[in-house]
């Protein structure tokens, strides 16, 4: 691929933990998070071109957003946020609230803490934060393995509002050439879905992978070149089973930032795709001013 030098480029899924004295975890964790501040992150951007940050509301604050909406505010236009709300309690004035801060999304966990419940317990999920997400400019953000997916596809198919698949959709062992990996990949290619391309550790077998799983990245980009955004994943979770409940944090897991980014760029087939999905897509899903374009 041409060299090329990003400008206004998005890293399009961050967490950003606070100290735990202002912001409390959840009990109910399945790990203890160390703080990891914007500063920081915008340290390991900058170089890189990357000015522009998606942040995720991660599982260990449940439906608390309040660190999400500083961070928010902190960055301004330069962010936007993934929230999580209780769909049975969350109000229509709440939604506006957080559209205010740069909220563009509602995030639905079924990976976290196992992704228990009958087909039916995931749809009727689903279904109720389908209901209450905002229109037009939100979309659904779902972190699920693929069998979930795979067992949800349908309805997600026929979802009115934008769907956003976190980490290559988690496929674990499978291959696009699955019948799961098939199922994903139809749902790719539909107008309103979009793919996460992200944590590659998340998706092999190496805890420290940073390179992109090769055959899922090829069938992701030739599906729906328009519809795919990278993502860091940083702070880059603790590996899952040192994970643990109690007033410890754990160490997250040994990735340089810049080393991931490269990892990712180098094996994009061309500059044109870079810009697409580090610029030309985010500015579509999130909303995004226009960007500075270089000539390629």
């Amino acid at each position: 691929m041409r060299e090329i030098r990003l400008t206004d480029a998005c890293d399009s899924h961050v967490h950003v933990v606070g100290p735990s004295e202002r912001f409390p975890q959840v009990a109910s964790r399945s790990y203890t998070a160390g703080t990891a501040n914007l500063g920081l992150l915008r340290a390991f951007g900058k170089p890189l071109g990357i000015t522009r940050f998606v942040i995720v509301q991660p599982s260990f604050y449940g439906t608390d957003n309040s660190c999400l909406l500083q961070t928010l505010d902190e960055l301004g236009e330069f962010g936007r946020g993934v929230a999580v709300v209780d769909a049975s309690s969350a109000t229509p004035s709440l939604l506006d609230s957080y559209a205010r801060h740069g909220i563009r999304g509602l995030r639905l966990n079924l990976y976290s803490f196992g992704g228990s419940g009958t087909t039916h317990d995931l749809e009727c999920a689903l279904a109720k934060l389908l209901d209450i997400v905002p229109r037009p400019g939100w979309h659904i953000e779902i972190i699920a393995r693929l069998d979930t997916l795979a067992a949800l596809a349908a309805m997600l198919a026929r979802s009115e509002v934008p769907v956003v698949i976190d980490h290559y959709g988690l496929p674990g062992d499978e291959t696009p050439e699955s019948p799961a990996g098939r199922s994903l990949l139809d749902l790719a290619a539909l107008s309103h879905v979009w793919i996460k391309l992200s944590a590659p550790y998340r998706c092999s077998q190496n805890p420290l992978a940073t390179a992109p799983p090769a055959d899922w990245l090829k069938a992701l980009v030739e599906t729906a070149p328009d519809r795919c955004v990278w993502g860091s994943d940083w702070p880059h979770t603790p590996i899952r089973n040192h994970e643990q409940v109690g007033s410890s944090s754990l160490p997250y897991r040994d990735i340089a930032y810049d080393h991931l980014f490269g990892d990712f760029i180098a094996v994009l087939p061309t500059a044109e795709m870079a810009l697409r999905i580090f610029v030309r897509n985010p500015i579509r899903l999130y909303g995004f001013a226009d960007a500075q374009v270089p000539a390629l």
